[in-house]
């Protein structure tokens, strides 16, 4: 996600290293139906003057998946990559509503960062803020659930976000 690289070049780039990847998985004799691939997204720099809009990474990124990803690999997992939570759930929810009866592979999140990193944010190893962290990780779960369905709306991240509320801790009376 860092530099200036346009949307373009990390598609050539990423095309090249999951070409290369596959032609070494061929000749060590890796199964790949027995696989799943932790790509990432194709995205632009973060200091790339051109950001574009999700429909445009969804259809870079599948287009790059779909000239160098094998049909006999059953999932694509995708690493979020630093991605606002918002953003990486609506790229992966595009492409499963433009794409998804034409894919040869399941898409979906590695559900690590993507899921995580709000909980961890709020929870912040304060045990005062464990429900309200525990609440974040399973809406983003149902999020990105949904974004794995192409049913992902953007409107209910806005929504958690504005009703999260972290308890206050409480002290016991001595």
């Amino acid at each position: 996600m860092d530099g200036e690289h346009s949307l373009d070049r990390c598609r050539e780039v990423t095309e090249e290293v999951l070409r290369t990847v596959f032609t070494q998985l061929y000749e060590q004799g890796v199964m790949l139906e027995g696989m799943i691939l932790k790509p990432n997204m194709v995205l632009p720099g973060l200091a790339c003057p051109q950001q574009e809009s999700v429909d445009e990474v969804a259809d870079a990124t599948v287009r790059c998946l779909l000239r160098a990803v094998p049909a006999a690999v059953p999932g694509v997992a995708f690493l979020s990559g630093g991605q606002p939570s918002e953003l990486a759930s609506a790229r992966l929810n595009a492409m499963n509503v433009r794409f998804k009866s034409r894919l040869p592979w399941a898409v979906a999140f590695s559900f690590a960062r993507a899921i995580q990193q709000p909980a961890l944010e709020i929870w912040r190893g304060k045990e005062s803020n464990v429900v309200a962290a525990q609440q974040a990780l399973s809406h983003r779960a149902r999020c990105n659930q949904a974004a794995r369905r192409g049913e992902y709306n953007p409107a209910t991240d806005k929504d958690m976000s504005a009703t999260t509320i972290i308890p206050q801790v409480v002290k016991p009376a001595a």
